[in-house]
């Protein structure tokens, strides 16, 4: 967390906002907690980007990416905790750095981009283009969960005998879902998430490209899930709503909403919950 849905959403909040502006500077904000890691140093950070202009800002896998009219890259991967905002944080102790940007243009009020971690596990890298290309190329990361193919799905479960959740979670094999939404596609599709991956049948398979492309575009529309502790929030300090859709996540011993007779169950792996219907998601190991 957060995962795909979370992260699209925090980049089309902040989109509109920070492309075509020039980052004045950009500032650590006081914190008593550990730093978050920063590659290349923060002062280095801050030299390069001064003056630079923001060209775009789009998402590889779970990944926020601030390309620079430098050709330089700022890679923020939010990891557990991360937010990047427009708005006040939730909590000021936890803000970490500051992009002041210049306020040159009257229909843009806000002056600064902010992000905000909790736990202080999220990372903040500036790569130039030939690092940004070796870190994050096709062989670095899997295609992307909301167009990968058929084809490119049959490929990644063919190779290996690992468990399908553990693949779905993989980013190497398919880059942006995470452990909540590999549940909930895994329930959908109604396949037990201990089942080899090699053993999959096609129709399976479609399943699975299927209920993720329908399940990961629903939880952007709901602007992603926002768990019990209250973590997650849009890039302007509010909710997301999927949670409210949520079928077998965290949802241990509560009737399954698709056969209103079995019981959520929930088993570890790779040391992560896994949710699933014992009667939906037959175990056909």
């Amino acid at each position: 967390m957060p995962e795909l849905p979370e992260v699209e959403t925090m980049v089309r909040g902040v989109r509109s906002i920070v492309e075509g502006r020039t980052i004045v500077q950009l500032r650590k904000v006081r914190c008593r907690l550990k730093p978050i890691p920063m590659s290349p140093s923060f002062q280095t950070q801050k030299k390069k980007c001064q003056g630079q202009r923001i060209e775009s800002v789009f998402r590889i896998g779970k990944r926020i990416v601030i390309q620079l009219d430098s050709k330089d890259y700022f890679v923020i991967e939010p990891r557990m905790t991360g937010l990047l905002l427009i708005e006040d944080a939730p909590s000021r102790n936890h803000l970490r750095l500051e992009w002041v940007l210049d306020c040159t243009q009257s229909r843009r009020s806000k002056k600064s981009l902010w992000f905000w971690d909790r736990r202080g596990l999220g990372t903040v890298s500036l790569w130039n283009e030939k690092t940004f290309s070796e870190k994050l190329g096709p062989e670095k990361i899997g295609p992307d969960a909301l167009q990968a193919t058929l084809s490119q799905w049959s490929i990644v479960t063919r190779s290996t005998k690992r468990a399908i959740k553990i693949v779905l979670m993989d980013q190497r094999c398919i880059a942006g879902i995470g452990n909540i939404y590999a549940s909930e596609i895994l329930h959908r599709a109604g396949i037990h998430p201990a089942t080899p991956a090699c053993n999959l049948e096609k129709h399976e398979i479609q399943a699975i490209v299927r209920d993720t492309r329908t399940i990961l575009k629903s939880a952007i529309r709901m602007e992603g899930s926002t768990l019990s502790d209250g973590t997650y929030r849009n890039a302007i300090n509010r909710d997301g709503s999927y949670q409210n859709l949520h079928r077998v996540y965290n949802r241990k011993d509560e009737t399954c909403p698709s056969c209103s007779g079995a019981r959520i169950q929930r088993i570890v792996q790779a040391q992560r919950s896994s949710y699933f219907c014992p009667a939906c998601q037959q175990d056909a190991r």
